[in-house]
């Protein structure tokens, strides 16, 4: 099993994380990683996958765009069918949180945790991707850079959300949740108040 998962932290927890990846870097991607260590030393289990056009991008070379969304949804049921829902909580980066918000009611898992969502295209604020998020039940929490050309703040602010999605806001931070210099922050102190914050609502469920 664990020539298919990346898997951080303890083994007997009640509750585990699966973590995907976004559009471009794989799950071991320096954030990817960063994440799953700091969840991990909370006590939390964290299991990370891939998609199967970044399976084929690790054994075969090359940039391959990501799977049609079918491919991509079959792929979170078959971790959540091999983990079980009833102690799972899912989520991920980008491309892979969003693709987890689709199937999380449907699925019955515990909750979930979005990095970055793309709440648009960059660009294309009225191309939005959020509709099925106005009736989600999942208990989630979406974690959020201020300056995210997926979704800003006052973007953000307009959408309909349902009630179970918390937010958590990255100060200043672009849609690797990383701030610019000038703030006054660094990239790691974001990204480890974003751990914190999932921590915090992961341990809740």
């Amino acid at each position: 099993m664990r020539e298919r998962f990346l898997i951080d932290g303890p083994d007997d927890v009640g509750l585990s994380f699966a973590f995907a990846h976004g559009a471009g870097a794989p799950m071991d991607s320096p954030f990817m990683a960063f994440i799953a260590s700091a969840l991990a030393a909370t006590g939390l289990r964290v299991i990370r996958f891939e998609f199967p056009y970044m399976v084929r991008r690790r054994q075969e070379g090359g940039r391959r765009p990501p799977d049609r969304q079918p491919v991509l949804l079959d792929a979170w049921r078959d971790v959540i069918g091999t983990f079980g829902p009833d102690r799972l909580a899912i989520g991920g980066k980008s491309m892979g949180g969003r693709m987890a918000s689709l199937v999380a009611d449907e699925t019955g898992v515990a909750g979930l945790v979005c990095f970055g969502y793309p709440f648009h295209p960059p660009g294309k604020p009225e191309r939005t991707r959020t509709e099925h998020l106005a009736g989600l039940a999942t208990p989630s929490l979406i974690i959020q850079g201020e300056r995210d050309p997926f979704g800003t703040t006052a973007e953000v602010a307009g959408y309909d959300l349902s009630p179970a999605i918390a937010l958590h806001w990255a100060p200043d931070g672009n849609h690797d949740l990383a701030p610019r210099k000038a703030s006054g922050r660094t990239k790691e102190q974001n990204w480890q108040a974003a751990a914190d914050a999932a921590a915090v609502f992961l341990k809740r469920l």
